[in-house]
């Protein structure tokens, strides 16, 4: 007991010099809008060892919580590298360890008092680094939050913008096409009709990607069955020119012909956009052999699986995911809305958009359900 009122009177009497002590040795930043309290937590923690032999464990502890919460609050507030707080609570313990060391109480006489010191600035520290943990945490689910709101209120802008001025282009753009088709009946041998023609249903398509996320419309205004494996021949010969400007090659092998049932010209709005995407790769990366292969198969769960894959350059495994993101793209004129909208549209089919790639090859597989889809046809055909 002698012991311990000598400990606590060695500290009272050098109190001042080791507060000093401790706060010349410690790293404290200049823009620390705390740095005037240092000294004040440093005494604030010598008063909690001063009754490390008073109190009980449970007493301490509550001590110690309080303090270390009220510190780690002005360090998330300071903004200040937690490194260097722990550095200088440690510090402190090194500090009073040199004081010790002059008391003149003998080592294994002071074992349990350093116990004791220990143990109070090893649960300091926890108490103190998991509130520091905790509230930075919440403070980036805060921003994510408000980042996630912002992005949303982004689409919902993009959705009405989209809506309005998509109809008001819409509009010269039908009767270019409907004199397209008066030019193609007065003058049937002229040339480049054909591609003007195909060129105004490419930019047609374009323009509904943005369309899709408007709320107040859909392209596919009506559900209703389709051939799968005739929709993918429309897609590749309405994708021809860019097919032969590329020079890329088209491997083809589907199951048998399937009947699905949904909104057509969003599935063929997906299609478009993959194949698309895998052209534009391929045109760029400059591959010697450029190929495209288009599988679909039947599996187990009465899905219908089509896998669209090109030999480009993989996509990095912390990007796959990322790609599928509005507004993500690595194109330097790119909307960022093409993967982001296919997925959105088999998801409404109640599908899934997934993408493996390896440096051989990327694909993207579609998962689309087919059950029901004979019950649907058979009902149609009762009705007939």
């Amino acid at each position: 007991m002698g012991e311990q009122m000598d400990l606590i009177a060695y500290f009272e009497k050098n109190r001042a010099d080791i507060i000093q002590e401790w706060e010349n040795k410690s790293i404290i930043s200049e823009r620390d809008p705390f740095k005037e309290k240092t000294s004040e937590n440093a005494e604030a923690l010598l008063d909690i060892l001063k009754n490390i032999h008073k109190i009980t464990e449970s007493e301490l502890l509550d001590l110690i919580k309080k303090l270390a919460t009220e510190v780690s609050e002005e360090r998330v507030n300071a903004n200040i590298n937690i490194g260097d707080f722990v550095y200088n609570v440690n510090l402190g313990r090194t500090v009073l360890y040199s004081y010790l060391a002059e008391t003149g109480i003998p080592w294994e006489q002071l074992q349990e008092s350093m116990n004791k010191i220990n143990f109070c600035f090893d649960k300091f520290l926890y108490f103190a680094v998991t509130h520091y943990t905790e509230a930075k945490n919440k403070i980036i689910e805060q921003k994510t939050m408000v980042i996630d709101s912002t992005h949303q209120d982004r689409l919902t802008l993009l959705g009405q913008m989209t809506s309005s001025f998509i109809h008001e282009f819409r509009n010269p753009l039908t009767s270019v096409k409907g004199f397209i088709q008066l030019l193609k009946a007065e003058y049937p041998d002229m040339k480049y009709l054909d591609i003007i023609s195909s060129e105004l249903d490419q930019l047609n398509f374009r323009i509904s990607q943005f369309l899709l996320l408007s709320k107040k419309e859909l392209i596919g205004k009506e559900k209703k069955h389709f051939k799968l494996n005739t929709m993918i021949d429309e897609v590749l010969n309405f994708l021809y020119p860019s097919i032969l400007d590329s020079k890329v090659r088209i491997i083809k092998e589907l199951s048998e012909e399937i009947t699905l049932y949904g909104y057509a010209d969003e599935i063929r709005q997906v299609l478009i956009n993959i194949i698309f995407n895998a052209i534009d790769v391929l045109c760029h990366h400059g591959n010697a052999n450029p190929t495209i292969e288009i599988y679909s198969y039947l599996d187990q769960d009465h899905q219908v699986i089509l896998n669209i894959s090109n030999n480009g350059p993989a996509i990095p495994e912390e990007l796959r995911e990322s790609i599928f993101e509005p507004f993500f793209t690595t194109k330097k004129l790119g909307t960022g809305l093409g993967l982001f909208v296919c997925r959105e549209i088999i998801v409404k089919h109640k599908g899934k958009l997934i993408c493996s790639s390896t440096p051989e090859k990327t694909t993207f597989s579609i998962y689309l359900p087919i059950t029901g889809i004979s019950k649907d046809i058979d009902q149609l055909v009762q009705k007939v």
